[in-house]
């Protein structure tokens, strides 16, 4: 009886082993795809750096051809004596165009945050009544 025991025993704590050797393996697994996937992100990075930088480089080149702005719309306004003036809020000085779409964000998150619970029980009533018809 004693030795069914042990047996049983032995075979209890080799399974015990077999499991967190197989623990073991799954987090060199994954700590080995999440260094893939860190590499991955940064060439990536890199990559967009790299394109972005070139197509600038390549957006800020004077161009042969003008825009519609400017080889159209300037050349009838021009005729009709409606040339450009000063906007009267000129967003181009630092960082004010950044400021606006700021305060925009924020209003809009502040109202979606203040609805968030009115829009989420409109669509479950909405579901539910579909889903009892």
């Amino acid at each position: 009886m004693k030795i069914q025991s042990s047996k049983f025993k032995v075979q209890e704590f080799k399974f015990k082993i077999q499991n967190i050797e197989q623990k073991v393996q799954n987090l060199k697994f994954k700590i080995q795809s999440s260094r893939l996937g860190l590499l991955c992100c940064t060439v990536m990075l890199l990559l967009v750096f790299a394109l972005s930088s070139v197509c600038t480089a390549e957006a800020n080149k004077e161009s042969k051809w003008p825009g519609v702005d400017e080889s159209v719309v300037e050349k009838y306004a021009k005729e009709h004596g409606r040339e450009a003036r000063e906007p009267l809020i000129n967003t181009d000085q630092g960082d004010l165009l950044l400021f606006v779409f700021l305060l925009a964000g924020t209003a809009g998150g502040f109202a979606a945050g203040y609805y968030w619970r009115v829009l989420l029980e409109q669509r479950t009533r909405e579901k539910d009544n579909a889903s009892t018809l």
